[in-house]
């Protein structure tokens, strides 16, 4: 067993090493033809200690009459158009589009032009309805 010994492997702090983790991945179109077509339906599809995730989606023409949350929301928009109304702020949103929403703001989805679906990112995890 000749050789030069055995360093162990360095990483700047915070960086973690994903050999001993798992992946989970998702295609969004698989997520989208799980919910229910042609009306607003949303579900979550993955959990950790610090993150959920779920897809939303809205048909063209439907009323988004979310109220605030708790968390704090990433959304990314992977079809459709719309304009993303957060406060007095507005910002059109179309595929490739993402936005951060802080905690507690009033904010929903208006003018909805086409059908609309979005990854939306939760931190902490979206609280559970009671029983669910």
């Amino acid at each position: 067993m000749g050789g030069a010994p055995s360093r162990p492997v360095t990483r700047p702090a915070g960086v973690l090493c994903l050999a001993a983790m798992s992946i989970d991945a998702f295609h969004a179109g698989d997520l989208i033809a799980r919910l229910a077509p042609g009306q607003h339906d949303f579900a979550e599809f993955f959990r950790a200690q610090k993150l959920s995730l779920t897809i939303a989606a809205w048909p063209a023409g439907a009323v988004d009459d979310q109220q605030p949350h708790a968390e704090d929301e990433v959304y990314y928009v992977v079809r459709g158009r719309a304009t993303l109304r957060v406060g007095v702020e507005a910002t059109p949103v179309e595929p490739g589009s993402v936005v951060y929403v802080p905690a507690g703001a009033v904010h929903r989805f208006v003018d909805i032009e086409a059908d609309l679906a979005v990854v939306v990112f939760w931190s902490p995890p979206r609280a559970r309805p009671a029983g669910g």
